[in-house]
């Protein structure tokens, strides 16, 4: 699935129904009592860093969405069953959070049981207008899955006599990538299944609100003198005080407002020069290791820093219970890559490789734990903590084959930040590229120019314009 936004997705006119849990399912929600069962620290920064920007009196939606098709005349009850039915799938989607006291600062889980979870259907009517359409469904996927109401998720389906397109959006708190990825073809077999009369066995799906509790059990049992924070603590200081940036000039002022982001999305290279890529990689630890590497040359010829130092996103679907589990599975480790050091791609290759071995354990212990036991050391100034640059390799997402004959997308808001967030995707037909970052003519032109050299280090490399290793 290409990783786009909503107006870039292929929307075409239809009649739009939506989907929310219904006002019963809420009504339950209210009433129900606590969930001793923790939010995740990474759940539970995002939803304070939302609550204090929004208090700051800006409104930065963080939804995550999917896009894809469904072929022939849609049978709507078929398709709200399946719905509903993956949505019982996930136990994260029935869960949320409430703040004690309804003001206090405690945050506070309640989950509903299976059988109280309905969903509500409502017809909203006709839209002629691609363009209106696309910005009617932003407007609405902000207005419901925003971080700091429940329920934030919602879907939808545009409906047309040969076939229906699904768009679905989710808070960024119960979701990553990966969980987008696995979408389109669950929703596909429950429906399908659902129209031939079929019931689908449900699945072991492991929980991740049990994932949560787990994790931060086991991140409880560090205090500020363990390594993990050491090392933290001297990535940090040698980052100037804060976490790493996207090391090119990007026309932002150090404590201005926020400002508005643009997405850049376009393919990088075609399959052949991917595969020819991995294959010379594949010695260092793959195409990672390489991605990384051309990055760390690339933003050192254009901004000239004589470090590159970035935290790598890491999965934490540590055990097969999660691996197809939706929930945000996202970790993060430090990397620094020298230029000294890396003179050429086989040396940064070489340099990334020993700063990942050394360094990828740490993406197991979560970033927000680790900050709280910095204390004043720290002090985060972005709702993006950091600049990411991430590389996911998604052919064996089940389904994926699939994804351009159903015009399958992963959706991603983009609104407002001051760094650069950039994924590279491996899809059957290449590599493809987005990111969003501030919306301004220095950062468009560098980042431009950044998307540009790294499409000519990877082709070089592809084409035999290296030392084989």
């Amino acid at each position: 699935m290409r990783l786009t936004d909503i107006h870039r997705c292929e929307i075409r006119p239809g009649r739009l129904v939506e989907w929310t849990l219904s006002p019963a399912t809420v009504e339950v929600a209210a009433a129900l009592p606590e969930d001793a069962r923790p939010p995740a620290y990474i759940q539970e920064s995002h939803i304070r860093t939302a609550r204090s920007v929004r208090d700051d009196g800006l409104f930065v939606p963080t939804w995550l969405g999917a896009a894809f098709d469904i072929p022939g005349r849609v049978d709507l009850d078929a398709l709200q069953e399946a719905l509903r039915a993956w949505t019982l799938r996930h136990e994260t989607l029935r869960s949320g959070f409430r703040w004690s006291g309804g003001t206090g600062d405690a945050m506070r889980r309640f989950t509903l049981a299976a059988d109280a979870v309905s969903l509500h259907r409502e017809d909203v009517g006709d839209f002629p207008d691609a363009t209106e359409l696309a910005r009617h469904l932003r407007d609405r996927f902000d207005g419901v899955a925003d971080a700091l109401r429940w329920p934030n998720l919602i879907y939808t389906a545009v409906v047309r006599d040969d076939g229906v397109s699904v768009y679905m959006a989710f808070d960024h708190s119960n979701v990553d990538a990966y969980s987008i990825y696995r979408i389109p073809a669950e929703i596909h077999e429950l429906y399908t299944a659902g129209v031939e009369g079929r019931t689908v066995p449900r699945p072991r799906v492991g929980s991740y609100v049990d994932f949560c509790e787990a994790e931060r059990a086991d991140a409880d049992r560090i205090d500020g003198g363990h390594d993990v924070v050491a090392r933290w603590r001297e990535f940090i200081r040698r980052c100037g005080g804060r976490l790493p940036s996207f090391p090119v000039d990007l026309g932002v002022e150090p404590g201005g407002t926020l400002p508005e982001q643009k997405l850049m999305r376009e393919p990088l290279v075609d399959a052949a020069d991917a595969a020819a890529f991995e294959a010379y990689c594949r010695p260092y630890g793959g195409s990672l290791v390489g991605v990384l590497a051309a990055t760390a040359l690339v933003v050192h010829e254009i901004g000239g820093e004589p470090v590159y130092r970035t935290v790598v996103p890491f999965h934490t679907r540590s055990r097969s219970q999660w691996s197809e589990s939706v929930g945000w599975y996202v970790g993060g480790a430090p990397i620094e890559v020298p230029a000294s050091r890396a003179q050429d791609f086989p040396s940064a290759l070489r340099t990334v490789r020993a700063e990942l071995q050394a360094n990828r354990r740490l993406s197991r212990m979560p970033i927000d734990r680790v900050l709280r036991l910095l204390g004043t050391d720290f002090h985060p100034t972005s709702p993006d903590l950091y600049s990411i640059v991430s590389y996911v390799d998604a052919r064996d997402v089940p389904g994926a084959g699939r994804w351009p004959d159903l015009s399958a997308y992963a959706l991603l808001r983009v609104s407002y930040g001051d760094q650069v967030c950039a994924w590279i995707t491996r899809l059957p037909e290449g590599l493809w590229f987005a990111a969003r970052y501030p919306d301004t003519d220095v950062a468009h032109k560098n980042l431009s120019l950044y998307v540009e050299r790294l499409r000519d280090v990877v082709t070089n490399v592809a084409r035999g314009g290296v030392h084989q290793p």
